[in-house]
Protein backbone atom coordinates (compact mmCIF):
# COMPACT_ATOMS: atom_id res chain seq x y z
CA UNK A 1 0.00 0.00 0.00
CA UNK A 2 1.30 3.81 -1.08
CA UNK A 3 2.17 5.42 2.14
CA UNK A 4 0.43 9.02 2.64
CA UNK A 5 2.48 12.06 1.44
CA UNK A 6 2.79 14.41 4.62
CA UNK A 7 3.23 17.98 4.08
CA UNK A 8 4.99 20.52 6.81
CA UNK A 9 3.55 23.81 6.02
CA UNK A 10 5.56 26.88 6.99
CA UNK A 11 3.17 29.92 7.11
CA UNK A 12 -0.22 29.95 8.25
CA UNK A 13 -1.28 33.08 6.47
CA UNK A 14 -4.04 33.78 3.81
CA UNK A 15 -2.40 31.40 1.16
CA UNK A 16 -1.39 28.52 3.88
CA UNK A 17 -4.93 28.60 5.42
CA UNK A 18 -5.99 28.16 2.02
CA UNK A 19 -3.76 24.87 1.63
CA UNK A 20 -5.36 23.44 5.21
CA UNK A 21 -8.82 23.74 3.65
CA UNK A 22 -8.14 22.16 0.34
CA UNK A 23 -5.82 19.03 2.25
CA UNK A 24 -9.16 19.01 4.32
CA UNK A 25 -12.09 19.08 2.35
CA UNK A 26 -10.97 17.84 -0.40
CA UNK A 27 -9.17 14.87 0.79
CA UNK A 28 -11.05 12.09 -1.43
CA UNK A 29 -11.08 13.76 -4.55
CA UNK A 30 -7.03 14.47 -4.32
CA UNK A 31 -6.47 10.80 -3.29
CA UNK A 32 -8.52 9.79 -6.51
CA UNK A 33 -6.74 11.92 -8.71
CA UNK A 34 -3.00 11.15 -7.48
CA UNK A 35 -3.47 7.84 -6.37
CA UNK A 36 -2.14 8.70 -2.90
CA UNK A 37 -3.34 9.73 0.53
CA UNK A 38 -2.17 13.93 1.04
CA UNK A 39 -2.18 14.97 4.56
CA UNK A 40 -0.48 17.31 6.97
CA UNK A 41 1.86 16.46 9.74
CA UNK A 42 3.11 19.47 11.40
CA UNK A 43 2.58 23.28 10.90
CA UNK A 44 4.51 26.47 11.84
CA UNK A 45 3.89 30.40 12.05
CA UNK A 46 4.92 32.81 14.06
CA UNK A 47 1.69 33.32 16.49
CA UNK A 48 0.67 29.80 17.81
CA UNK A 49 -2.95 31.07 18.97
CA UNK A 50 -4.08 33.32 16.69
CA UNK A 51 -7.67 32.65 15.48
CA UNK A 52 -7.59 31.83 11.40
CA UNK A 53 -10.71 30.06 11.40
CA UNK A 54 -10.29 26.63 10.72
CA UNK A 55 -8.80 24.36 12.97
CA UNK A 56 -5.34 23.74 13.35
CA UNK A 57 -5.22 21.08 16.47
CA UNK A 58 -4.81 17.60 14.96
CA UNK A 59 -1.48 18.94 13.69
CA UNK A 60 2.02 18.72 15.49
CA UNK A 61 3.37 22.52 15.60
CA UNK A 62 7.07 23.64 15.62
CA UNK A 63 8.50 26.86 16.14
CA UNK A 64 10.98 26.81 14.24
CA UNK A 65 10.33 26.73 10.81
CA UNK A 66 14.07 24.79 10.39
CA UNK A 67 12.94 22.15 12.99
CA UNK A 68 9.46 21.90 10.54
CA UNK A 69 11.66 21.54 7.46
CA UNK A 70 13.26 18.35 9.25
CA UNK A 71 10.73 16.41 10.81
CA UNK A 72 10.43 12.65 10.42
CA UNK A 73 7.21 12.42 9.56
CA UNK A 74 7.23 15.27 6.93
CA UNK A 75 8.14 14.27 2.92
CA UNK A 76 7.37 18.00 1.62
CA UNK A 77 8.44 21.11 3.25
CA UNK A 78 5.93 23.95 2.11
CA UNK A 79 7.16 26.64 2.30
CA UNK A 80 4.55 29.87 2.56
CA UNK A 81 6.43 32.56 4.69
CA UNK A 82 7.77 34.67 2.00
CA UNK A 83 11.15 36.94 2.19
CA UNK A 84 13.94 36.69 0.23
CA UNK A 85 16.34 35.93 3.03
CA UNK A 86 16.05 34.64 6.71
CA UNK A 87 13.49 32.19 7.96
CA UNK A 88 12.59 30.82 4.12
CA UNK A 89 15.81 30.13 3.05
CA UNK A 90 17.03 29.13 6.08
CA UNK A 91 14.14 26.62 6.33
CA UNK A 92 14.34 25.61 2.75
CA UNK A 93 17.75 24.80 2.64
CA UNK A 94 17.33 22.46 5.69
CA UNK A 95 14.74 20.59 4.06
CA UNK A 96 16.77 19.45 0.83
CA UNK A 97 19.64 19.00 3.13
CA UNK A 98 17.10 16.79 5.16
CA UNK A 99 16.04 15.01 1.83
CA UNK A 100 13.38 16.65 1.73
CA UNK A 101 10.78 17.99 -1.87
CA UNK A 102 10.01 21.67 -1.32
CA UNK A 103 6.86 23.12 -2.74
CA UNK A 104 6.67 27.27 -2.47
CA UNK A 105 5.09 30.82 -3.21
CA UNK A 106 8.41 32.31 -2.56
CA UNK A 107 9.24 34.46 -5.92
CA UNK A 108 11.50 36.46 -4.26
CA UNK A 109 13.82 33.95 -2.60
CA UNK A 110 13.96 32.23 -5.90
CA UNK A 111 14.26 35.22 -7.98
CA UNK A 112 17.43 35.71 -5.94
CA UNK A 113 19.02 32.40 -5.01
CA UNK A 114 17.18 30.36 -7.60
CA UNK A 115 20.28 28.64 -9.30
CA UNK A 116 22.12 27.80 -5.98
CA UNK A 117 18.79 26.33 -4.88
CA UNK A 118 18.52 24.81 -8.12
CA UNK A 119 22.13 23.12 -7.79
CA UNK A 120 21.35 21.87 -4.45
CA UNK A 121 17.81 20.37 -4.42
CA UNK A 122 18.78 18.31 -7.67
CA UNK A 123 22.59 17.64 -6.52
CA UNK A 124 20.38 15.88 -3.74
CA UNK A 125 17.88 14.20 -5.70
CA UNK A 126 15.40 16.59 -4.32
CA UNK A 127 12.69 19.09 -6.38
CA UNK A 128 11.73 22.77 -5.38
CA UNK A 129 7.93 23.51 -7.24
CA UNK A 130 6.64 26.68 -7.32
CA UNK A 131 3.25 27.86 -9.66
CA UNK A 132 2.39 29.80 -6.76
CA UNK A 133 5.19 31.91 -7.31
CA UNK A 134 3.58 33.61 -10.92
CA UNK A 135 0.85 34.82 -11.77
CA UNK A 136 -1.24 33.50 -8.45
CA UNK A 137 -3.52 30.62 -10.16
CA UNK A 138 -2.35 30.50 -13.54
CA UNK A 139 -0.22 27.34 -14.42
CA UNK A 140 2.26 29.37 -16.33
CA UNK A 141 5.21 27.53 -14.45
CA UNK A 142 3.66 24.33 -15.76
CA UNK A 143 3.01 25.50 -19.59
CA UNK A 144 6.65 26.55 -20.05
CA UNK A 145 8.39 23.38 -18.67
CA UNK A 146 5.46 21.02 -19.57
CA UNK A 147 3.13 21.59 -22.24
CA UNK A 148 5.19 23.91 -24.16
CA UNK A 149 8.48 21.87 -23.79
CA UNK A 150 8.94 21.24 -27.38
CA UNK A 151 8.80 25.32 -28.55
CA UNK A 152 11.42 27.83 -29.02
CA UNK A 153 10.20 30.08 -26.62
CA UNK A 154 10.91 33.95 -28.38
CA UNK A 155 8.97 36.43 -26.01
CA UNK A 156 7.21 36.31 -22.81
CA UNK A 157 5.14 38.73 -21.44
CA UNK A 158 1.89 40.28 -19.14
CA UNK A 159 0.70 41.44 -16.13
CA UNK A 160 1.77 39.67 -12.93
CA UNK A 161 0.85 42.35 -10.69
CA UNK A 162 -2.92 42.57 -9.41
CA UNK A 163 -2.45 45.56 -7.79
CA UNK A 164 -0.68 47.75 -10.03
CA UNK A 165 -3.50 46.79 -12.63
CA UNK A 166 -5.88 47.41 -10.04
CA UNK A 167 -4.57 51.42 -9.72
CA UNK A 168 -4.53 51.94 -13.46
CA UNK A 169 -7.65 50.26 -14.33
CA UNK A 170 -9.24 52.21 -11.24
CA UNK A 171 -7.89 55.62 -12.38
CA UNK A 172 -9.37 55.36 -16.04
CA UNK A 173 -12.51 54.32 -14.44
CA UNK A 174 -12.88 56.87 -11.65
CA UNK A 175 -11.11 59.78 -13.12
CA UNK A 176 -8.98 59.97 -9.36
CA UNK A 177 -5.48 60.25 -9.41
CA UNK A 178 -2.73 57.70 -8.52
CA UNK A 179 -2.67 58.93 -4.89
CA UNK A 180 -6.17 58.55 -4.42
CA UNK A 181 -6.08 54.92 -5.51
CA UNK A 182 -3.22 54.17 -3.82
CA UNK A 183 -4.63 54.73 -0.76
CA UNK A 184 -7.36 52.93 -1.72
CA UNK A 185 -5.74 49.86 -2.55
CA UNK A 186 -3.60 49.99 0.88
CA UNK A 187 -6.60 50.31 2.51
CA UNK A 188 -8.17 47.47 1.15
CA UNK A 189 -5.37 45.17 1.81
CA UNK A 190 -3.93 45.01 -1.76
CA UNK A 191 -0.43 45.91 -1.13
CA UNK A 192 2.38 44.30 0.24
CA UNK A 193 4.04 45.74 3.78
CA UNK A 194 6.99 47.67 1.58
CA UNK A 195 4.38 49.30 -1.09
CA UNK A 196 7.37 49.28 -3.32
CA UNK A 197 7.68 45.81 -4.47
CA UNK A 198 4.41 46.20 -6.12
CA UNK A 199 4.10 50.18 -7.46
CA UNK A 200 8.41 49.78 -7.95
CA UNK A 201 7.42 46.50 -10.20
CA UNK A 202 9.83 44.75 -7.97
CA UNK A 203 7.22 41.69 -7.16
CA UNK A 204 6.23 41.77 -10.69
CA UNK A 205 9.78 41.73 -11.57
CA UNK A 206 10.73 38.67 -9.41
CA UNK A 207 8.26 36.63 -11.39
CA UNK A 208 9.43 37.75 -14.65
CA UNK A 209 12.93 36.42 -13.72
CA UNK A 210 11.62 33.47 -13.21
CA UNK A 211 9.66 32.99 -16.49
CA UNK A 212 12.72 34.05 -18.03
CA UNK A 213 14.87 31.79 -16.90
CA UNK A 214 12.61 28.62 -17.63
CA UNK A 215 11.87 29.97 -21.23
CA UNK A 216 15.50 30.86 -22.31
CA UNK A 217 17.54 27.92 -20.42
CA UNK A 218 19.77 30.65 -18.32
CA UNK A 219 20.26 31.38 -14.96
CA UNK A 220 17.93 33.67 -13.15
CA UNK A 221 18.99 37.29 -13.22
CA UNK A 222 16.83 39.55 -11.48
CA UNK A 223 19.18 42.22 -11.39
CA UNK A 224 19.39 42.36 -15.06
CA UNK A 225 15.54 43.44 -15.56
CA UNK A 226 14.70 47.20 -16.57
CA UNK A 227 12.41 48.02 -13.46
CA UNK A 228 10.35 51.25 -13.84
CA UNK A 229 7.05 51.45 -11.58
CA UNK A 230 3.38 52.98 -12.22
CA UNK A 231 4.52 56.12 -10.02
CA UNK A 232 4.92 58.39 -12.35
CA UNK A 233 1.89 57.61 -14.45
CA UNK A 234 -0.84 60.66 -13.76
CA UNK A 235 -4.50 60.90 -14.73
CA UNK A 236 -3.30 62.44 -18.37
CA UNK A 237 -1.52 59.43 -19.26
CA UNK A 238 -4.37 57.37 -18.35
CA UNK A 239 -6.97 59.78 -20.63
CA UNK A 240 -4.34 60.41 -23.04
CA UNK A 241 -3.42 56.85 -24.17
CA UNK A 242 -7.18 56.02 -24.38
CA UNK A 243 -7.99 59.26 -26.40
CA UNK A 244 -5.32 57.02 -28.73
CA UNK A 245 -6.66 53.79 -28.75
CA UNK A 246 -4.08 52.27 -25.78
CA UNK A 247 -4.06 51.40 -22.17
CA UNK A 248 -1.46 51.78 -19.91
CA UNK A 249 -0.29 48.36 -18.17
CA UNK A 250 2.44 47.45 -15.77
CA UNK A 251 4.15 44.99 -18.46
CA UNK A 252 6.85 43.12 -18.05
CA UNK A 253 8.56 42.01 -21.44
CA UNK A 254 11.44 39.00 -22.25
CA UNK A 255 12.77 38.00 -25.01
CA UNK A 256 16.21 36.99 -26.67
CA UNK A 257 17.76 39.17 -28.95
CA UNK A 258 20.86 39.31 -31.52
CA UNK A 259 22.44 41.05 -28.66
CA UNK A 260 21.24 38.75 -25.27
CA UNK A 261 18.67 38.25 -23.24
CA UNK A 262 16.11 41.90 -23.03
CA UNK A 263 14.03 41.91 -19.57
CA UNK A 264 11.74 44.64 -19.02
CA UNK A 265 9.32 45.33 -16.40
CA UNK A 266 7.77 49.12 -16.80
CA UNK A 267 4.35 50.61 -17.54
CA UNK A 268 3.69 50.22 -21.34
CA UNK A 269 1.15 51.41 -24.02
CA UNK A 270 -0.95 48.35 -25.01
CA UNK A 271 -4.06 48.53 -28.12
CA UNK A 272 -6.77 48.95 -26.13
CA UNK A 273 -8.72 46.20 -28.21
CA UNK A 274 -5.99 43.26 -27.04
CA UNK A 275 -6.12 40.79 -24.94
CA UNK A 276 -4.09 42.85 -22.09
CA UNK A 277 -5.81 45.72 -23.02
CA UNK A 278 -8.85 44.59 -21.91
CA UNK A 279 -7.73 43.62 -18.74
CA UNK A 280 -9.18 44.81 -15.79
CA UNK A 281 -8.48 44.82 -11.83
CA UNK A 282 -6.63 42.55 -9.80
CA UNK A 283 -6.65 39.57 -12.61
CA UNK A 284 -2.93 38.55 -14.50
CA UNK A 285 -2.06 37.76 -17.72
CA UNK A 286 0.60 35.98 -19.36
CA UNK A 287 1.41 35.84 -22.79
CA UNK A 288 3.74 32.73 -24.06
CA UNK A 289 5.18 33.48 -28.31
CA UNK A 290 6.52 29.93 -29.23
CA UNK A 291 8.19 28.61 -33.20
CA UNK A 292 5.78 25.77 -32.64
CA UNK A 293 3.11 27.00 -31.06
CA UNK A 294 2.90 30.57 -32.18
CA UNK A 295 0.72 32.62 -29.24
CA UNK A 296 -0.45 31.42 -26.17
CA UNK A 297 -2.48 33.29 -23.80
CA UNK A 298 -3.74 32.57 -19.95
CA UNK A 299 -5.83 35.09 -17.89
CA UNK A 300 -6.82 34.33 -14.62
CA UNK A 301 -6.50 35.31 -10.73
CA UNK A 302 -2.90 36.53 -9.70
CA UNK A 303 -3.57 36.43 -6.10
CA UNK A 304 -5.95 35.28 -3.15
CA UNK A 305 -6.54 32.46 -1.13
CA UNK A 306 -8.30 29.76 -3.46
CA UNK A 307 -6.11 30.61 -6.50
CA UNK A 308 -2.48 30.66 -4.77
CA UNK A 309 -3.44 27.80 -2.93
CA UNK A 310 -4.85 25.65 -6.00
CA UNK A 311 -1.18 26.28 -7.28
CA UNK A 312 0.33 25.63 -4.12
CA UNK A 313 -1.95 21.89 -4.25
CA UNK A 314 -1.10 21.24 -7.89
CA UNK A 315 2.87 21.43 -7.20
CA UNK A 316 1.88 19.02 -4.16
CA UNK A 317 -0.01 16.82 -6.39
CA UNK A 318 2.36 16.34 -9.16
CA UNK A 319 5.28 14.81 -6.14
CA UNK A 320 2.35 12.55 -4.87
CA UNK A 321 2.18 11.16 -8.40
CA UNK A 322 5.83 10.67 -8.41
CA UNK A 323 6.37 13.19 -11.25
CA UNK A 324 9.72 15.42 -10.89
CA UNK A 325 10.97 18.33 -12.92
CA UNK A 326 14.46 19.97 -12.56
CA UNK A 327 13.51 23.46 -10.97
CA UNK A 328 13.73 25.58 -13.96
CA UNK A 329 12.51 22.84 -16.71
CA UNK A 330 16.46 21.59 -17.81
CA UNK A 331 19.33 20.60 -15.37
CA UNK A 332 20.53 23.69 -13.16
CA UNK A 333 23.99 23.13 -14.39
CA UNK A 334 23.24 23.53 -18.28
CA UNK A 335 21.42 26.80 -17.48
CA UNK A 336 23.57 29.46 -18.90
CA UNK A 337 24.30 33.34 -17.84
CA UNK A 338 22.59 36.05 -20.51
CA UNK A 339 23.99 38.09 -21.64
CA UNK A 340 21.99 41.16 -20.84
CA UNK A 341 20.66 43.42 -23.51
CA UNK A 342 19.24 47.01 -22.50
CA UNK A 343 15.69 47.09 -25.03
CA UNK A 344 17.80 47.30 -28.27
CA UNK A 345 14.51 46.24 -30.29
CA UNK A 346 13.12 49.38 -31.82
CA UNK A 347 9.32 50.29 -30.90
CA UNK A 348 7.26 52.88 -31.02
CA UNK A 349 6.77 55.36 -27.57
CA UNK A 350 4.42 57.69 -26.45
CA UNK A 351 5.53 60.87 -25.26
CA UNK A 352 3.78 63.80 -22.95
CA UNK A 353 5.71 66.79 -22.10
CA UNK A 354 4.41 70.48 -21.15
CA UNK A 355 5.50 73.26 -23.66
CA UNK A 356 6.21 76.93 -22.66
CA UNK A 357 3.38 78.76 -24.56
CA UNK A 358 6.02 80.58 -26.74
CA UNK A 359 6.29 80.45 -30.84
CA UNK A 360 8.91 78.21 -32.06
CA UNK A 361 8.23 75.53 -28.77
CA UNK A 362 7.08 72.50 -31.14
CA UNK A 363 9.55 73.09 -33.80
CA UNK A 364 12.31 72.90 -31.38
CA UNK A 365 10.92 69.81 -29.67
CA UNK A 366 10.46 68.46 -33.64
CA UNK A 367 14.17 69.58 -34.38
CA UNK A 368 15.71 67.38 -31.67
CA UNK A 369 13.96 64.52 -31.88
CA UNK A 370 14.42 64.68 -35.82
CA UNK A 371 18.19 65.12 -34.97
CA UNK A 372 18.03 62.32 -32.80
CA UNK A 373 16.79 60.22 -35.70
CA UNK A 374 13.35 60.00 -33.64
CA UNK A 375 10.47 60.34 -36.64
CA UNK A 376 6.99 61.55 -35.39
CA UNK A 377 3.93 59.18 -36.25
CA UNK A 378 0.98 61.08 -34.57
CA UNK A 379 0.71 64.31 -32.32
CA UNK A 380 -1.63 65.93 -30.11
CA UNK A 381 -1.61 68.98 -28.44
CA UNK A 382 -4.25 70.14 -25.37
CA UNK A 383 -5.87 73.21 -25.02
CA UNK A 384 -3.62 75.98 -22.81
CA UNK A 385 -3.42 75.97 -19.50
CA UNK A 386 -2.10 79.36 -18.15
CA UNK A 387 1.16 79.04 -20.41
CA UNK A 388 1.57 75.50 -20.60
CA UNK A 389 0.78 73.64 -23.58
CA UNK A 390 0.03 69.75 -23.34
CA UNK A 391 1.58 68.13 -26.44
CA UNK A 392 0.74 63.77 -26.78
CA UNK A 393 3.85 62.91 -29.34
CA UNK A 394 3.51 58.84 -30.59
CA UNK A 395 7.11 58.34 -32.33
CA UNK A 396 8.04 55.35 -35.40
CA UNK A 397 9.96 52.99 -33.88
CA UNK A 398 12.66 54.44 -32.75
CA UNK A 399 16.01 52.41 -30.04
CA UNK A 400 15.67 53.74 -26.26
CA UNK A 401 18.94 55.01 -27.18
CA UNK A 402 17.96 57.11 -29.73
CA UNK A 403 15.19 57.70 -27.71
CA UNK A 404 17.21 59.14 -24.36
CA UNK A 405 19.14 61.29 -26.39
CA UNK A 406 16.72 63.07 -27.82
CA UNK A 407 14.58 63.52 -24.84
CA UNK A 408 17.94 65.24 -22.38
CA UNK A 409 18.26 67.51 -25.12
CA UNK A 410 14.82 68.47 -25.13
CA UNK A 411 15.24 68.55 -21.03
CA UNK A 412 18.16 70.82 -21.58
CA UNK A 413 15.79 73.53 -23.53
CA UNK A 414 13.71 76.56 -21.93
CA UNK A 415 10.53 74.83 -23.73
CA UNK A 416 9.48 72.45 -21.49
CA UNK A 417 8.50 72.99 -18.11
CA UNK A 418 9.19 69.36 -16.93
CA UNK A 419 11.07 66.11 -18.02
CA UNK A 420 8.91 64.63 -20.29
CA UNK A 421 7.55 60.89 -20.01
CA UNK A 422 7.81 58.30 -22.54
CA UNK A 423 6.55 54.86 -22.37
CA UNK A 424 6.83 52.17 -24.58
CA UNK A 425 4.01 51.12 -26.85
CA UNK A 426 4.49 47.18 -27.11
CA UNK A 427 3.15 44.97 -29.87
CA UNK A 428 0.89 42.56 -29.02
Amino acid sequence: MTHPLRLGIAGLGTVGIGVVKIVKQQAALLAARTGREITISAISARTRDKDRGVSLSRFAWEDDPVALATRDDVDVFVELMGGSDGPAKAATEAAIAAGKDVVTANKAMLALHGQALAEAAEAAGRVIRYEAAVAGGIPVIKALTEGLAANRITRVMGVMNGTCNYILTRMEATGQGYNTLFEEAHKLGYLEADPNLDVGGIDAGHKLALLSSIAFGTRVDFDGIELEGIQRVSLDDIRHAADMGYKIKLLGVAQMTGRGLEQRMSPCLVPAGSPLGQLDGGTNMVVIEGDAVGQIVMRGPGAGEGPTASAVMADVCDIARGFRLPVFGQPASTLTAAQRAQSVLPAPYYLRMILRDKPGALAKVAAILGNAGVSIHRMRQYDHVDDKAPVLIVTHKTTRAALDEALTAISATDVVTDAPVALRIETV
